[in-house]
């Protein structure tokens, strides 16, 4: 399935999704439209709480390519398989993974907490950080990067699910976001992706 078609694919889920409580103030539609076509400009900066209680900024990881993720540990199934496609790439990449960033930013602080995040990033690669904040800086990070995410309340009295729109962000070495792949994307892709990136970066003046 084509990029476009897959991502069409995924606005039309989540377009259908029940409306939630804590709904971004954009639709899914719109934040795809703008990240797809380029209308808007994509990324911006933050100042959230790692694993370990540190704060952590985006000019931090400047000097580094960041593949930044949006999505939270009891996701069922799209967030540890890509979570899991970006670790393998990491180990792929060899020494050249040394100055790759991964980061996942929990879309549900409430119950992510920092202890939670180690263990779930740190199953996967000691080489995660996990950020965690208040809901409103998170909110406007995941708008800034044209994510879309709602709480959906589940069966029982306090169960709920986390809807959102999936994708897997590469920043440059300047901080600067550079282009982003579906959700899905195997670990090969993305080490290829990686590979044309730091290829095209390098040859600037």
């Amino acid at each position: 399935m084509s990029l476009l078609a897959r991502a069409g694919l995924l606005a039309a889920l989540c377009a259908a999704a029940p409306a939630a409580r804590g709904e971004s103030p954009r639709s899914p539609g719109a934040l795809m439209d703008a990240l797809m076509w380029g209308k808007e400009p994509v990324g911006g900066p933050f100042a959230l709480v790692d694993q370990h209680g540190s704060l952590r900024t985006d000019a931090e990881f400047h000097g580094r390519v960041v593949v930044l993720y949006f999505g939270y540990t009891r996701c069922p199934d799209v967030c540890p398989a890509d979570v899991l496609s970006i670790t393998l790439a990491l180990q792929k990449l060899g020494p050249r993974g040394a100055g790759v960033q991964p980061i996942f930013v929990t879309l549900d602080p409430e119950r992510d907490t920092r202890e939670l995040l180690g263990d779930y990033l740190g199953s996967f690669d000691p080489r995660w950080i996990g950020l965690t904040g208040d809901l409103a800086a998170i909110r406007k990070l995941a708008l800034d990067f044209k994510v879309w995410f709602a709480k959906a309340e589940g069966g029982g009295a306090g169960e709920y699910a986390i809807d959102h729109t999936s994708f897997i962000f590469l920043l440059g070495r300047d901080g600067k976001y550079v282009g982003f792949l579906p959700p899905g994307t195997g670990a090969e892709r993305i080490v290829e992706a990686v590979g044309a990136m730091e290829r095209e970066q390098s040859q600037r003046p």
